[in-house]
């Protein structure tokens, strides 16, 4: 296999408002984040709610440019591609599929967009070609006519994945595809998806927070916390054999059906992280159980093995070549 994207040193800081009468400061979104996904694979990237991963989603599309790092694809800096070169060869599918459509275009027109901006064909060429489409991902030709508002979420959701593959685009990037709809519908989309990937030759990118849809659809995950990679492993070994204790805590946070086992315990405490003042050392040890004094002085690296990659000093290779901050 060949690597089709590869992200390097990746850093992205916004300046944000303290207070009324305070400075600004800086919010480092993502910190140094190294990614490379293989030609038809699925990349599935996890964490809580402001590790980064929109913000690492919106870089790789070239919507927010790095404040440091490169991002290739091909072996190509995106930097030196065109807009237009850029989107068709990698396209989003959104969290929302109502409000990333036009609510006054018809379904058609929604998808025929991409082609109507980069000058492909007719317009009865374009809209042929929409129809395909949206006959490909499963809604019959006579929705080509219909608003958004008519339609079910899963329909929508349906509408922004041909809009995406019209393009014939190599890479997708799928920011939460499936949170905003009912789980029998995330069903179906998964499984949409995963055919589209087999018959288009796809290669995904896949941010969500739900571990049982990455379990699912990704054949590889990188586990993100306070904007950075802290455990990257094939999807098998990561669920079978977590290594960190992020990643084994956000396993454990995992509802069952199973009534007597009550809600789970993660152990990581109710405070969240502070990505404006981030703990030195391992920006993980003030909720980890496992710390030890290194925790506090030394950030770990990711480093790698036959089984993944992570960043912990309870692995010594990691000890070894911590950087200390």
């Amino acid at each position: 296999m060949t690597t089709l994207i590869r992200a390097d040193g990746l850093y992205r800081s916004f300046s944000v408002k303290a207070g009324l009468f305070q400075p600004q400061q800086l919010l480092h979104a993502v910190n140094g984040v190294d990614i490379a996904v293989e030609r038809s694979e699925v990349l599935g990237i996890v964490g809580e709610s402001g590790c980064g991963k929109s913000t690492l989603a919106r870089m790789l599309l070239g919507l927010t440019p790095p404040s440091a790092g490169a991002i290739f694809i091909d072996g190509q800096d995106i930097a030196t591609l065109g807009r237009l070169e850029l989107a068709r060869r990698i396209q989003p599918v959104f969290q929302d599929p109502y409000s990333s459509l036009n609510p006054r275009r018809s379904v058609a027109a929604i998808v025929a967009f991409p082609l109507e901006v980069h000058g492909i064909g007719t317009r009865s060429e374009r809209r042929a070609k929409a129809i395909e489409m949206l006959e490909r991902v499963g809604l019959p030709p006579r929705y080509a006519d219909s608003t958004p508002g008519q339609l079910s979420g899963g329909q929508r959701q349906r509408v922004g994945i041909a809009r995406a593959l019209v393009m014939n685009p190599e890479i997708v990037v799928c920011d939460e595809p499936t949170s905003a709809l009912d789980v029998s519908v995330q069903a179906q989309i998964l499984n949409l998806l995963l055919d589209l990937r087999q018959e288009f030759n796809l290669t995904y990118v896949f941010i969500s927070h739900n571990l049982a849809v990455v379990e699912h659809i990704a054949t590889q995950v990188a586990v993100m916390y306070l904007g950075r990679v802290v455990e990257f492993a094939p999807t098998a070994t990561l669920f079978a054999r977590p290594r960190h204790p992020y990643t084994r805590a956000l396993l454990a946070s995992v509802l069952t059906p199973d009534t007597s086992l009550g809600i789970p315990e993660t152990g990581l405490g109710l405070s969240f992280p502070d990505p404006i003042h981030p703990p030195a050392g391992c920006p993980f040890h003030p909720r980890c159980p496992q710390r030890m004094a290194s925790c506090e002085t030394q950030r770990p690296a990711l480093v790698g093995d036959g089984a993944g990659e992570v960043a912990c000093h309870l692995y010594p290779a990691a000890t070894l070549q911590g950087a200390s901050t």
